[in-house]
This record gives C-alpha cells, structure tokens and sequence, in this order.
C-alpha cells in the first residue's frame, strides 16, 4: 500500500510519501449510533505506521467506483518475502 499525502505547514505544502502493508482491518460498530460506524485500515512499513479511517459512506462511495472498473483489472501479484509472488 502506498500514501501520498499532500499537507500545509509554515513553509507552504510539503508532499508526505510512505508504503507499508495492511496489518489489519477494523471494523468499529456503534449499535446506538449506526452513522457513527467506522472501518478502519491499519499498515506497518519500514519507517512509519498509520491507521487510515473511513466512514461506512466514504467507504460505500469507494467501492461503487472500483465496481464500475473492476472488469478491467485481470489479477494481480501478491508478493511476499516468504512465499514469493502468486497470481491470484
């Protein structure tokens, strides 16, 4: 997974770069305020580490988008340091 992020200090806008892997996914139910659920994408690299956050209708948007490409992507590589790369 990479992050490019683009954000404004003192100096003016500095561009923020980092990848990592997606360690774990959380999905943060709240019964008494549904519009309050959350999933929540969690990564680990070399030098940083975040939690990307998004709301269940950010989350709904995006996949709306990706269903509407999907017939484009043909598979793709998952690559490991143990198990080498597998198409999928």
């Amino acid at each position: 997974m990479q992050i490019k992020i683009k954000k404004q200090n003192k100096d003016g806008v500095v561009r923020v770069e980092t990848s990592g892997i997606v360690k774990e996914i959380l999905v943060n139910e709240d019964f008494m305020h549904p519009q309050n659920e959350t999933v929540a994408l969690c990564f680990r690299g070399k030098d940083s580490s975040g939690i990307v956050e998004l709301k269940t209708d950010e989350l709904e948007s995006l996949y709306d988008e990706i269903k509407k490409r999907i017939h484009l992507i043909k598979g793709f590589k998952r690559i490991s340091s143990t198990s080498g790369a597998r198409l999928i």
